[in-house]
């Protein structure tokens, strides 16, 4: 995919996942998993059913999309030779998406300001109180939610919610626990609370989703 100088991509989901490698030029990506500045070399992997904006530098961006198939821990890494797998994947597809996952390198993840912090925080703790939050940073509420939408395209506690139902969707999967309790430990009113929130990400109830991942 070629993206044009200063081009700007809404917030948008995706259904299936799958890694972004940045074959030249730069962009930003603010999503689920926080804000990543990418430039030639780094991988980007999103997991099913993430969303993000992105927001291209003055020289736009060429990015190899591989789609995949498997579970993957790593969100951003980086590659010493992105040319060779652009001529793999030229090839084949697959084995590109295997070798991309095998031969990446880890990325730091590093923090430019308040928001990149604020989503690191709603990532590890969804519980969190955004109020306490901007009490501690000295930051007022309001200003959180507007500063925090301009980065990334939604409301703090929008964010809040999409990381409590993530955490929802992994355990349904990679679990044989009552969905019931799935919803009470991960933050949820009850299981009908927990229902709504999946169907409005994923199209699909975690009951399927749970089935989906059974069979595959």
């Amino acid at each position: 995919m070629r993206h044009g100088a200063r081009q700007e991509l809404a917030r948008h989901p995706h259904e299936h996942g799958f890694a972004a490698v940045v074959l030249s030029g730069g962009y930003v990506e603010a999503g689920d998993t926080g804000r990543h500045q990418m430039a030639a070399g780094d991988v980007l992997f999103h997991q099913p059913w993430e969303s993000h904006l992105d927001r291209f530098g003055g020289s736009g961006a060429e990015v190899l999309v591989l789609p995949l198939c498997q579970p993957f821990e790593r969100v951003a890494g980086r590659l010493d030779n992105p040319d060779a797998l652009v001529r793999l994947a030229e090839a084949d597809v697959d084995e590109a998406a295997h070798q991309v996952t095998a031969l990446v390198t880890a990325k730091p993840a590093t923090a430019a300001d308040w928001p990149d912090l604020l989503a690191a925080a709603l990532r590890t703790d969804p519980e969190l109180s955004i109020a306490e939050w901007a009490h501690v940073h000295g930051l007022h509420l309001g200003s959180i939610s507007r500063g925090f939408r301009q980065v990334f395209g939604v409301a703090p506690v929008s964010f809040r919610l999409v990381q409590r139902t993530r955490r929802a969707l992994e355990a349904a999967q990679r679990t044989c626990e009552p969905l019931c309790d799935i919803a009470v430990r991960c933050g949820f009113a009850d299981q009908a609370h927990m229902s709504r929130a999946v169907s409005a990400l994923t199209r699909h109830t975690p009951s399927q989703v749970r089935r989906a991942a059974a069979a595959r």
